[in-house]
């Protein structure tokens, strides 16, 4: 990772696999932070989730992601046929997710939509950056939960998935999600020893009843504002 030379990765171990829901044709868990998605090239970035949950379940694979340091919500397939309708759902935007993140400072405005184009930072990837020439489209909807003497929690609505998109709109209206080591800035990242960003529900139909599944995550950092 260029944007971070000194990371090591030391993905938890307690719990190793926590899964809230499972029929025969998808598997949801609840994903920490700190652990990858998906495996990474390097062979100590094999552990991962989408390894961990094929352990027990052989046949799962992978959806959707979440960036390594988030925690929440995460849907895997069990099946072909599941991971087409899934997949298609997430491509035409007909999940609804909402995530949790505590930011630095305090809005001025208290709810809108960030629509700032994403585009990868190449020379310092993974980092993202807003390009209103080359960038892809990218909307998020945001709404301040609580005032905290230093920091807001907000709820935030990705009407597109780009990569990173939440954490780059947050720091574009000035308010880094704190505890983010690639986008804050050292008084933000001072505050958490962990990116505060949390995968708190997501919706989709199930891809052989149709049937409407809400699902929800507890956030562990939620209720314990920062100290400094």
């Amino acid at each position: 990772m260029v944007a971070n030379p000194d990371f090591i990765y030391k993905p938890p171990k307690s719990p190793y696999l926590e899964i809230i829901y499972q029929d025969d044709d998808l598997v949801v868990l609840n994903k920490q932070s700190g652990i990858l998605s998906v495996p990474g090239r390097l062979a100590e970035h094999q552990d991962c989730l989408q390894h961990r949950v094929m352990s027990v379940l052989p046949t799962a694979t992978i959806v959707h992601r979440l960036d390594m340091a988030t925690s929440g919500i995460l849907i895997m397939a069990l099946n072909k046929s599941a991971h087409v309708s899934i997949s298609r759902q997430f491509e035409k935007r007909q999940t609804k997710k909402s995530y949790l993140a505590r930011v630095y400072g305090h809005l001025t405005e208290k709810s809108g939509e960030v629509d700032l184009p994403l585009i990868c930072d190449w020379p310092n990837r993974p980092k993202q950056k807003i390009d209103h020439e080359h960038g892809k489209k990218a909307q998020t909807l945001y709404r301040v939960l609580k005032e905290e003497p230093q920091t807001s929690l907000v709820e935030l609505t990705p009407i597109t998935g780009r990569s990173h998109q939440l954490r780059v709109h947050m720091l574009a209206l000035g308010h880094p999600i704190i505890g983010d080591r690639l986008y804050a800035h050292d008084k933000a990242l001072a505050l958490s020893n962990r990116l505060q960003l949390h995968a708190m529900n997501l919706s989709l139909s199930h891809p052989v009843t149709n049937q409407t599944l809400s699902f929800s995550a507890p956030c562990t950092f939620e209720a314990n504002e920062p100290e400094n």
